[in-house]
């Protein structure tokens, strides 16, 4: 069984006491974390806190090396990091791989926005200013907390780990404590690299220590992801600083008379259900057009029986385990209460296996918009699907939420698109493809309730910099 230390300021340090990080399959112990002990969070902070001047001074050319060098590393123990993430993230084995692969491209992406980063020239050569020039460069915010979730426990904090790197900024990372032990193992990448000391800080931090780091004058930007509870409640405390949230939703499809139902059913599916609907972006709620409503219901509950629910080291498993019981339990009780309001299971609706926390892929029609199922983010295999009159219903509907982040629209019609794109609520919409598309380097964020501010490598790093205007 390894243990992982506290990385401080550029430093392993141990400490007394430690979180058990456990199989979410088996349940087994295979890993140790340290918990970051006071006299720690202070170092981190300080450390952060007077490196940052040197760390802005460093060349764009030298960051943008260290980053090279971060990718190189982790390409060479792919493997290895791709079994991590597996085994404390639950996630089926094949999609931890792609996320390593997603890893590997935010690093590189960020590396390259790192050369890219400039300003501009603004035009001032009238009247007052006349004879006068004007231009613009970014500079770093100053110490950067990076709070990072389960689901992606590297690539979501490499995302904000790389524009901090790229922008001149030193970093403090908290990782979840449901799967932080790939997050330390990607610490021992910094060993032997010419960073300054308190470049970078990886903790792990309880409870009742977090609001020393996000209360603390010495931080000058948060970049959270995760609940909305815990996002919102950080930013009331936040005092000055820039706040970055990413909050999640219940994602909504539609689909309409015009779509590709074989592909469209195919697509829904997996978006629903993969790594048990635990992705901020998994579709929760579908929408589709009376006209073609019993036939792709036919067809998208064809495709729900086919995923594998099984062990995440399977090659061919789609759905594991989910995170925790807790987890487990919550989910069974929204359905139950979706039930008891009268809602309708047209498949799943039940538990599994309670000691390996999988509960079954499950649609459910006739749910009222209160029940939480429908108001509020599941993260977990279950999926509503209602029928409506047209596609305009269709709109009103998805946007019947206080949620904002990605939707997505199945149709072949020009006019449906254009519509979708001017009046669906969301900071993303996907034509013929599910709210889960991402590319790492496109901006990704939410609207309303779904949070504030944009990943995506080039708009993280805007947001990680301040502009400053030079007159002449």
């Amino acid at each position: 069984m390894k243990t992982y230390q506290n990385y401080i300021a550029n430093h392993f340090q141990p400490s007394p006491s430690s979180l058990d990080v456990n199989d979410k399959w088996n349940q087994e112990v295979f890993a140790k974390i340290n918990y970051a002990t006071p006299e720690q969070i202070e170092a981190a902070l300080e450390k952060a806190y007077l490196c940052r001047k040197r760390l802005a001074h460093i060349s764009h050319g030298r960051r943008e090396g260290w980053l090279i060098e971060l990718h190189g590393r982790l390409k060479n123990r792919a493997d290895e990091f791709a079994s991590l993430i597996s085994r404390e993230a639950g996630k089926p084995i094949s999609y931890a791989r792609a996320e390593v692969e997603r890893c590997l491209t935010t690093l590189r992406f960020a590396a390259e926005e790192a050369r890219r980063l400039v300003g501009e020239k603004v035009a001032i050569d009238y009247g007052a200013g006349a004879g006068k020039s004007a231009f613009t460069d970014r500079f770093p915010v100053g110490v950067v907390l990076g709070i990072s979730p389960f689901n992606f426990p590297l690539n979501l904090a490499l995302h904000k780990l790389g524009p901090a790197i790229a922008s001149g900024c030193p970093i403090i990372l908290k990782p979840s404590p449901f799967a932080p032990a790939s997050l330390f193992a990607f610490a021992e990448l910094f060993e032997g690299m010419d960073m300054p000391e308190g470049s970078v800080s990886i903790l792990m931090v309880r409870d009742d220590q977090a609001p020393k780091l996000s209360e603390d004058k010495r931080i000058s930007l948060i970049s959270f992801t995760g609940s909305p509870k815990v996002g919102w409640s950080i930013k009331q405390n936040a005092d000055k600083k820039k706040v970055l949230l990413e909050l999640g939703g219940n994602a909504p499809v539609i689909i309409d008379e015009s779509a590709d139902l074989v592909d469209a059913a195919k697509k829904v599916a997996i978006g629903t259900f993969l790594y048990a609907g635990q992705i901020c972006i998994s579709t929760q709620r579908v929408f589709v057009v009376k006209k073609v409503y019993d036939e792709f219901l036919k067809k998208l509950l064809e495709e729900t029986s086919k995923l594998k629910v099984g062990a995440p080291e399977d090659e061919k498993t789609q759905v594991g385990p989910l995170i925790a019981k807790v987890h487990l339990k919550r989910i069974e009780s929204w359905v139950q209460e979706a039930i008891t309001n009268g809602a309708t299971v047209l498949c799943g609706g039940k538990v599994l296996n309670i000691d390996q926390n999988l509960y079954a892929p499950t649609w459910l029609a006739n749910v009222k918009s209160n029940d939480k199922v429908m108001c509020e983010e599941v993260f977990g295999p279950v999926g509503i699907i209602e029928s409506v009159e047209d596609f305009d219903e269709a709109i009103q509907r998805a946007n019947d939420t206080s949620f904002g982040l990605q939707a997505g629209v199945f149709t072949n019609r020009l006019d449906h698109s254009k519509n979708a794109f001017r009046d669906l609520e969301y900071a993303g919409v996907m034509i013929n493809n599910i709210p889960g598309f991402r590319v790492d380097s496109m901006p990704y964020g939410g609207i309303k309730d779904s949070g504030f501010g944009r990943e995506g490598l080039r708009y993280a790093i805007e947001e990680f910099t301040e502009t400053k205007l030079l007159v002449f």
